[in-house]
């Protein structure tokens, strides 16, 4: 009789969806500071700032730490001010690592 035996790789678990991503990614909220339809900027490229409160640890003051981060918006549909959520992903350029992932709120026209 013939044993059979696994591969050295083993049995891999169920794949995920195209739409689902792959373990815990960080979602952040935060703002969009930039126009991807003004002419000389880079298209598919949103950049979206993220304001965060902390306490200082002696004073006990409430303090803001911002910072910047390039996400990929694939339809383009993000302007500036928008409220968006971006979530982790591989690296996509030299400075891109999220994906905007929805639209949280727009402020209205004036």
């Amino acid at each position: 009789m013939a044993e059979t035996t696994q591969s050295s790789q083993g049995t891999k678990g169920p794949t995920p969806k195209n739409d689902e991503p792959r373990g815990n990614k960080r979602h952040l909220v935060g703002r969009v500071i930039n126009e991807t339809d003004a002419a000389g900027r880079a298209k598919k490229t949103i950049t979206v700032e993220v304001v965060r409160r902390l306490r200082d640890p002696i004073y006990g003051k409430y303090i803001k730490r911002r910072k910047r981060y390039h996400a990929h918006d694939e339809t383009e549909q993000f302007k500036k001010n928008d409220m968006v959520e971006i979530r982790e992903s591989r690296p996509l350029s030299a400075t891109k690592r999220w994906v905007a992932v929805r639209l949280v709120s727009r402020p209205e026209e004036v």
